[in-house]
């Protein structure tokens, strides 16, 4: 059997998105409550019922969590131009590596605004 796990996180942060036309409201210095899901697919360990413990995408976020947390995205490496499309990108190479089975990332910057990435560069 094949299932879906999704994992939701919250971090709040600042941006500027210095690649927008000059007068862009978003080119200024503002802030976000960012939601992420990280959903992960695979089969279904019979013997425990699982895919994998939810845990494990816990401890992989983690150390990215604290890394934006109340930060400034635009210093962070990679994140120079910050837009939740760039943003979801990252997520994927940060994580890829340590979450088998990685499916879709989905960030929301707004509750009504959201960026859906399924790792294809």
């Amino acid at each position: 059997m094949r299932a879906r796990l999704t994992k939701e996180f919250r971090f709040e942060a600042a941006h500027t998105l210095p690649s927008l036309p000059e007068g862009h409201k978003c080119r200024q210095m503002h802030g976000h409550s960012f939601k992420i899901e990280i959903s992960v697919e695979g089969e279904v360990d019979e013997s425990i019922g699982w895919i994998y413990d939810h845990k494990k995408i816990s401890d992989a976020m983690r150390p990215l969590l604290e890394q934006l947390d109340h930060g400034y995205l635009n210093d962070i490496p990679g994140l120079e131009s910050p837009t939740i499309e760039r943003m979801a990108a990252w997520f994927w190479r940060k994580l890829e590596a340590d979450l088998p089975g990685l499916a879709e990332i989905v960030i929301f910057e707004t509750p009504t605004a959201r960026c859906s990435f399924k790792g294809e560069f």
